[in-house]
């Protein structure tokens, strides 16, 4: 009678127990706090960049072409984000096709939602996850337009946006960065976008320049920046949103993060000295300019390694 007691106890036990363990076997990830307001918070920064770039390269063009020079980079906040909306983050993070491109199942972010997305982060929504990697898609085709500044029409510009963040950029960042692209296969490590973003717009860039070629009047007329003070206060911006840039590709709030800000900061501000102490030797005074130059060089160096110890 007694053996038979304990038989049902067990039995009620696991009877108890076995849903629960089912349950936790199940679960789905839970979203931490303290990890999305960081990836929120980095998002607004790395948005920030843009105006910030807009400055940066404004200050340095001739008076009449500013407001030129600047609305190129802020209308990419407008033109990208749509974009990402529509067909963009589906093309770089969604679902792998062939290793080469995302899938079409997160057209106009359908099925990205509010829980988090196991493959890219277990602790952030999914939404928080892309709208941060929508401003890396924002900036960085802004960032070619430092190379034929003063000398693109805006239509062909609007053109030029939208087909190369869609056949350039979208492919790039699902290579390296989206589950099954063939570079992360390799193991390659891009922590914040060294390939992704500066190097595609680098190569873009000279690509640009040599097409569209030089300006009218180069080496004969003056073309002095029409506003270094602009220029400062958009490299200053730079500076401060990269914090954003590099620590909230960590997509968390931790020691990894940590890491990223602290390195971010101390390669900006050798990179600044380095300039200025060559430009020093070299040409007998440091430069405004040079300084500027320097801290974002030293930036845009950090970016891929800055999560290294």
């Amino acid at each position: 009678m007694r053996k038979l007691s304990l038989l049902k106890a067990a039995l009620a036990l696991v009877l108890v127990l076995f849903p629960v363990g089912l349950a936790l076997a199940g679960e789905a990830p839970k979203v931490d706090t303290g990890d999305t307001a960081w990836v929120l918070f980095s998002a607004a920064l790395v948005m920030l960049m843009t105006p910030g770039l807009a400055l940066f390269y404004g200050g340095m063009v001739r008076r009449k072409n500013v407001l030129g020079t600047i609305m190129q980079s802020f209308i990419a906040l407008g033109v990208v984000t749509i974009q990402w909306v529509l067909w963009g983050y589906s093309l770089s993070f969604g679902p792998d096709v062939w290793h080469l491109i995302g899938g079409l199942d997160w057209l106009g972010l359908r099925g990205v939602g509010l829980e988090p997305n196991p493959d890219y982060s277990a602790t952030v929504p999914h939404q928080a996850f892309m709208i941060f990697q929508m401003m890396f898609a924002v900036i960085t085709p802004a960032l070619i337009t430092g190379a034929f500044a003063e000398r693109f029409k805006f239509k062909t510009y609007l053109v030029f946006l939208l087909l190369w963040s869609t056949f350039v950029y979208d492919p790039i960042a699902h290579w390296v960065w989206g589950t099954g692209g063939w570079i992360r296969n390799l193991g390659a490590l891009d922590f914040a976008g060294g390939l992704v973003v500066h190097i595609s717009s680098g190569v873009a860039a000279l690509a640009a320049a040599i097409v569209v070629g030089k300006r009218k009047g180069h080496g004969t007329e003056p073309m002095p920046p029409h506003n270094l003070t602009m220029t400062f206060l958009g490299a200053a911006l730079l500076w401060f949103g990269w914090f954003g840039f590099n620590g909230g590709s960590a997509v968390s709030s931790g020691a990894l993060a940590t890491n990223a800000f602290v390195v971010t900061h101390i390669s900006t501000a050798a990179a600044a000295l380095s300039w200025m102490a060559i430009e020093w030797v070299h040409r007998e005074k440091p430069t405004a300019l040079g300084a500027a130059s320097g801290a974002i060089a030293g930036l845009v160096a950090i970016t891929p390694a800055c999560m290294m110890l």
